[in-house]
């Protein structure tokens, strides 16, 4: 007959074993849970801290790298009373103190005239874009006799070293080639020279100097609607004489068979650069635009070392299909919170509106490096 002794010793050792049980499925499961808030990360992120970043978590059920906000479009295209349409702008944190964010934007106007446009956010989701195009100043009046404001469309922006940087496709004698300009408050915008001869779109900057030099990404094209286009970069020690260019990828698969182009700044891993693209398949019914990845060498960023053979994004809501230019997801800037690795995207939906996706830095690199023939 079992004793009170032998009972309590009993019971105790059945209450340790499972509450061991227990603690060994919480430490087995933390680190999996850590990951996916993007807390714990193996990957290391070179840029800066957004703790108010805007944010969206993974919705339940959702196996999908890269997510829509559920509350897309973020701008519509009438938000101003002028304009026809409001996409493909781009977006950077501005006045850190205060966590608040500012842009440029693309806004068509019912004129269909193409302008940029200054705009500011408290939250990165809800913007106050300003009326009245940028005026843009020439600080050398012979760059301003030789290159009068035309038109101007899909700017990118990034903060090098003392001030942000814009570049856009801007129109040099009716025809488009990438236009350079620089500003430090979003209210007082400094043109300088074009960077090349026409014809030439997506022009990208590179977040930092690599090698003491400035790089960015271009995609050589036409003056129409281009049926090719590859990625090419270019670097220069001044932001005003461009050389030394480099070819980085041609078009390839079903997805991004017809031409490519680079999306937002690159965002800097230990992995190396991760960029995101847009890739261009024709179909019997048009252009259809998506977007991917790659990764690129950090130190010769030409060199390819891995490039995702799917799409991460391509049309299929309403206000990615439906608008002035069917079927178009069109990535021009992405935030990145270094702490976290969150990733917010704002990428322009069927030239028309703004939207939002998200994901994290980690996991999209990880997919890349596991759906990426070999370079």
């Amino acid at each position: 007959m079992e004793t009170l002794k032998d009972l309590v010793k009993n019971t105790i050792e059945i209450r340790t074993s499972f509450c061991y049980t227990i603690l060994k499925e919480v430490r087995n499961t933390a680190p999996v849970i850590k990951k996916q808030r993007g807390i714990h990360m193996s990957l290391e992120i070179f840029g800066q801290s957004i703790p108010n970043m805007p944010w969206q978590d993974r919705p339940e059920g959702c196996k999908d790298v890269i997510w829509r906000y559920n509350a897309n479009p973020i701008i519509p295209r009438d938000l101003l009373p002028t304009s026809n349409s409001i996409f493909n702008s781009a977006v950077v944190p501005f006045e850190s103190d205060k966590g608040h964010f500012a842009g440029v934007f693309r806004v068509d106007d019912k004129e269909r005239n193409m302008a940029i446009h200054a705009g500011f956010s408290k939250d990165g989701i809800h913007w106050d874009i300003n009326p009245e195009k940028v005026e843009w100043i020439n600080d050398d009046p012979e760059t301003a006799e030789a290159n009068p404001w035309q038109y101007g469309y899909d700017p990118r922006c990034v903060w090098i070293e003392d001030r942000f940087w814009i570049t856009w496709c801007n129109a040099y004698g009716w025809k488009p080639t990438i236009g350079v300009g620089w500003t430090k408050d979003f209210k007082e915008f400094h043109q300088m020279e074009n960077a090349y001869l026409p014809f030439n779109r997506n022009g990208v900057l590179f977040p930092r100097k690599i090698n003491g030099e400035y790089v960015m990404f271009s995609r050589p094209s036409d003056s129409g609607h281009t049926p090719f286009g590859d990625m090419y970069l270019s670097h220069s020690k001044d932001m005003t004489y461009w050389g030394k260019h480099r070819h980085v990828m041609a078009p390839d698969r079903g997805w991004e068979s017809k031409k490519i182009g680079a999306g937002p700044i690159p965002i800097e891993t230990s992995e190396g650069w991760l960029v995101f693209y847009h890739g261009v398949l024709e179909s019997c019914n048009g252009f259809v635009y998506s977007f991917g990845a790659c990764i690129l060498d950090k130190d010769q960023p030409w060199k390819v070392k891995y490039r995702c053979r799917e799409y991460l994004i391509n049309p299929r809501e309403i206000y990615e299909t439906v608008g002035d230019v069917q079927n178009v997801t069109f990535p021009c800037a992405a935030l990145c919170d270094k702490d976290t690795g969150r990733i917010a995207i704002y990428y322009g939906c069927a030239d028309t509106c703004v939207s939002m996706a998200f994901c994290y830095a980690e996991e999209v690199v990880e997919y890349v490096k596991a759906h990426s023939n070999k370079y």
